[in-house]
């Protein structure tokens, strides 16, 4: 696991993803995909940020699943552009990492606060 809190790691996360989509994609599924990939990293991160502002442990539980649901959301979008060959897996294979790391820390917090 890196170095980093989670805030940063998450914001990391999106980061990378507004870095990747920096020029606009050439076709309208690519702009598409792209501006939606944007939307679900950059919520699982301001999400993220919710839960750790939450006062009960219900209100953390929520925050964490949406958290998750967007990483979710963010990971089959990854996937689909790989498999249209609008991505390239060596531009994003560390991205492809960090979502699945993310995706399974937020499991493990929701068992903890459940």
């Amino acid at each position: 696991m890196s170095n980093y809190n989670l805030d940063s790691r998450f914001e990391n996360f999106a980061a990378s993803i507004v870095l990747v989509f920096s020029n606009k994609p050439i076709s309208y599924a690519g702009d598409y995909l792209a501006k939606q990939l944007i939307r679900s990293a950059c919520s699982s991160a301001l999400n993220f940020g919710e839960f750790e502002g939450a006062g009960t442990n219900k209100d953390k539980i929520n925050k964490l699943r949406l958290t998750l649901k967007e990483l979710r959301e963010s990971q089959r979008n990854i996937n689909i552009q790989l498999k249209s060959d609008l991505l390239i897996r060596d531009n994003v294979e560390q991205i492809v990492r960090e979502n699945d790391e993310l995706i399974r820390i937020v499991v493990t917090l929701i068992k903890k606060y459940s």
